[in-house]
């Protein structure tokens, strides 16, 4: 398989490297700066002076991209890309903007473009024995007894508030896997202040009002715990930030079980179809790397209202923004209307006192032209109808269950 390289990052290098091991060409390279951390990964490989070399389906197979140095100039490389329809392996996340990413969606969407987020630790066997434990647990039949909270602690060495929140935007991936779209977000920190992210915390709450609680902790060893607490124990997976391996441990009796997990090899098994993972939790989407983008990037606006934040799940299409762009027209047109009544009545009146003639037709006019503005508003609401629209697609708008099967 032929690659193409559009920055990086520590997502993406462990994926290049894991690429040339098996024997993939990477065969363009592009904006990977020479103070890069990974520069050395890349060393003697094709260069290209811009992203449009990777536009061409000849050039590569897939582009990877990163998020090291990211600014204007990728971003727009990536919309150009997507637009061309090519396939992307995108580091999650490039960008804490949920306009960029609900953006790239619907390009998406028109390109029929493949863009595959780096969120593989959803397809982890012990992500399914926990997302297993509370369907049983919701329907009273778990062996933890009734759950009572999913608690998930992340260690970070740096705890600044772009680690954090791109932090937050990976596991906020694997809280959905398991527990579905929350409906509730909110946070407890010390305000706007720095201090607040190194102990962050986050509630979210879903549709099973089963409480999920996501916390900040420093640590040498980067990694998450996820326990789920029931009333008549615990099971817990500890997840390693490498590649080390991951720990179930379940309470009473403290039984313990350890396996490896290849991030690189599960996402390039996921790019070549060739992915054998042991677990029925569908593969990560981009719409679920925008939601979990959404979720993320609300966060801050908790923290500065102090207040719980409601979530609505929309769908992000082009039918959601034309409907979205009438109402608001709608709207405007009605405050129009009052204003042209208004207007045209003072108008008539001193029209009338003064002996103006002319100025009395005009203010005659204004039932015709409202009605006229109203009856072309009216028939911009049947443009849906008469342009045809596609089958819905697995969207944010779509809601999934623990086991990532959708529901609308």
């Amino acid at each position: 398989m032929k690659l193409g390289l559009l920055g990086i990052d520590d997502q993406i290098a462990p994926i290049v490297a894991a690429a040339r091991r098996r024997g993939d060409d990477i065969a363009l390279v592009c904006d990977v700066a020479a103070d890069s951390p990974h520069a050395a990964l890349v060393e003697g490989l094709p260069r290209a002076d811009s992203w449009e070399a990777l536009v061409d389906p000849r050039s590569t197979d897939a582009v990877l991209v990163g998020g090291d140095g990211w600014n204007e100039l990728r971003a727009e490389g990536v919309r150009k890309l997507v637009q061309a329809g090519r396939t992307l392996v995108l580091s999650q996340p490039l960008e804490l903007s949920m306009l960029w990413a609900y953006e790239i969606d619907m390009i998406r969407k028109d390109s029929a473009a493949r863009l595959i987020p780096v969120l593989p630790d959803r397809l982890q066997p012990f992500l399914e024995r926990l997302r297993e434990e509370i369907e049983a647990g919701l329907a009273g039949a778990g062996s933890l007894g009734p759950l009572e909270t999913i608690e998930c602690q992340r260690r970070l060495r740096d705890r600044s508030r772009e680690r954090v929140l791109g932090q937050f935007a990976r596991d906020a991936d694997l809280l959905r896997a398991l527990v579905g779209d929350p409906r509730r977000l909110s946070t407890l920190g010390g305000g706007e202040s720095d201090a607040a992210w190194g102990t962050l915390a986050v509630g979210l709450t879903g549709a099973a009002n089963l409480p999920v609680r996501w916390r900040v902790a420093r640590g040498e060893s980067p990694g998450l715990s996820i326990a789920l607490v029931g009333g008549s124990g615990s099971l817990a997976v500890e997840i390693p930030a490498d590649d080390a391996e991951w720990t179930l441990t379940a309470e009473p009796g403290g039984h313990v079980e350890r396996v490896t997990f290849d991030r690189a090899a599960t996402i390039l098994g996921l790019l070549d179809g060739s992915s054998s993972a042991g677990s029925d939790v569908a593969p990560a989407m981009w719409d679920d790397a925008a939601r979990a983008i959404e979720l993320a990037e609300t966060v801050p606006r908790s923290l500065a209202r102090g207040r719980a934040i409601d979530l609505h799940q929309e769908e992000f299409s082009e039918l959601g923004t034309f409907k979205g762009t009438m109402a608001s027209l709608g709207c405007a047109l009605v405050l129009c209307g009052l204003f042209v009544l208004l207007l045209a009545t003072l108008v008539g009146g001193i029209a009338r006192e003064a002996g103006w003639e002319f100025g009395e037709r005009i203010a005659g006019v204004w039932p015709v032209a409202v009605l006229v503005v109203l009856g072309a508003f009216l028939f911009l609401q049947l443009l849906p109808l008469l342009i045809g629209s596609n089958p819905p697609e697995r969207g944010v708008g779509a809601s999934t269950d623990p086991a990532g099967r959708q529901h609308e």
